[in-house]
């Protein structure tokens, strides 16, 4: 298994916000957005600054998929 930032990806247009501008708004790095969007892993410290940012739920910024190779037993 591995996280997927589409839930955040998706609560970022609900709410009409760039990439940039949660970057700003939470004081994230643009390494950190960058790592976000290739899939790879951000300390929970970050998790928590960004739910706190957008006011929403851990689930709204992230959600658990199977790798391919669990998918097909």
């Amino acid at each position: 298994m591995h996280i997927s930032y589409k839930p955040l990806w998706h609560t970022l247009v609900e709410r009409n916000m760039r990439k940039e501008d949660l970057r700003i708004a939470a004081g994230l790095t643009t390494n950190m957005i960058a790592n976000m969007g290739k899939g790879k892993n951000i300390s929970m410290e970050t998790l928590v600054r960004i739910c706190e940012t957008l006011n929403c739920g851990i689930l709204d910024v992230i959600e658990l998929e199977q790798d391919d190779a669990q998918q097909e037993r």
